[in-house]
């Protein structure tokens, strides 16, 4: 039973926090209120809706009771009374997963970078080929995509690639797909029909908010020089491309992709804060994992976590054992919504799990 007194607590939190909000509050306490606002609003009406459906089935149940309800409303009674248990059910599992202790980044917008690994020029078609699902993929979801960087192959593909999503909750789904992707198939370069075995890394960053990581200049090396293209030829006539250095991490992030310095030096910060929040959060999840480690929520990039058979039209996640042999529109990005899902709710069972053992 999920106890009163805590969901009493997070209404009365929830009101608070419209309060203050109303009360014209502003800066960064606005931006940490709104947060909490937004997280929290999803499960405030699960809960209201629970205790709703509870009311109206106190109701049924005392229609039933009463000696002096005739048969036909005490018939329609006893199938609201169905109707409402049934529904109760489902509210209550709703809620147990909403009342679950949050990654603070869920609801952040994303950076997916993407690296070819074994497999040469094959490895760097792969990536492409990854670059567009995840494209398709937030097209589907709503989410406003923009390529950062981009390191172009000699055949067509990419040896490095960021890209940009924005979006409620984009981290909160797109997290799963840290680790090695594999693929197997027959390179259009193979002559003899032989399936070839290539990887890409991709690596999910939560995009970082001026309240989630403070950086200070005095601790930044700036350095600027002229844009590369493929092949090493000049695309640019000035010292345009920048490259910034956060000292005390070593953390070191470059961006060329805009013609304007003043724009590089934006979203080469906006990557820095990325990489800086990730790691201490990675930190500290290192920190707590004897304690804690779920099936599909480590994050590992080291990890092979999917294949992509191409002869066999098949894909394969190994965290959770799922195979799906509908290749084609999954590495489109139309039916990767079908493997995310599912990680998801692998993930919120697990965690159901552990909560409710620790509670025991």
């Amino acid at each position: 039973m999920i106890p009163a007194a805590k969901l009493d607590r997070l209404l009365d939190r929830f009101a608070a926090i419209e309060s203050e909000m109303a009360s014209g509050v502003a800066g960064d306490a606005f931006v940490k209120l709104s947060r909490e606002h937004a997280e929290l609003a999803p499960v405030i009406e699960t809960v209201r809706a629970w205790r709703a459906a509870q009311s109206d089935l106190k109701g049924a149940e005392a229609l039933i009771a009463d000696p002096a309800t005739d048969s036909e409303m005490r018939s329609m009674a006893e199938e609201e009374r169905a109707e409402l248990k049934e529904r109760l059910e489902g509210l209550e599992h709703d809620l147990r997963i909403a009342l679950l202790p949050r990654d603070a980044a869920d609801d952040s917008s994303a950076m997916v970078e993407i690296r070819a690994g074994t497999g040469g020029d094959e490895a760097a078609l792969f990536a492409g080929d990854l670059l567009g699902m995840y494209q398709r993929y937030c097209q589907l979801q709503g989410w406003k995509t923009e390529i950062l960087s981009l390191s172009e192959s000699d055949l067509g593909g990419f040896k490095e690639a960021m890209l940009e999503v924005e979006g409620r909750g984009a981290y909160a789904k797109l997290k799963f797909e840290s680790g090695v992707h594999r693929v197997q198939r027959v390179p259009e370069t193979e002559n003899q029909g032989r399936i070839h075995t290539s990887a890409a890394t991709v690596a999910v960053l939560p995009e970082a908010e001026d309240v989630d990581v403070e950086i200070n200049e005095k601790d930044l090396r700036i350095d600027t020089y002229r844009a590369q293209g493929a092949g090493g030829q000049h695309v640019n006539k000035t010292d345009s491309a920048v490259r910034i250095t956060h000292i005390p991490t070593g953390t070191v992030v470059a961006m060329q992709e805009e013609k304007s310095q003043h724009k590089n030096r934006a979203k080469a910060m906006m990557l820095l804060k990325a990489k800086i929040y990730d790691a201490e959060r990675r930190r500290l999840d290192s920190a707590r994992a004897s304690e804690r480690k779920t099936l599909v929520g480590s994050g590992d990039r080291s990890e092979r976590i999917r294949t992509y058979n191409f002869p066999q039209g098949r894909v394969t996640d190994h965290r959770i054992n799922l195979t799906l042999y509908n290749l084609p529109r999954i590495i489109a990005g139309d039916a990767l919504g079908e493997i995310i899902d599912a990680l998801v709710a692998q993930d919120q069972a697990d965690r159901l799990a552990e909560y409710e053992a620790e509670q025991a």
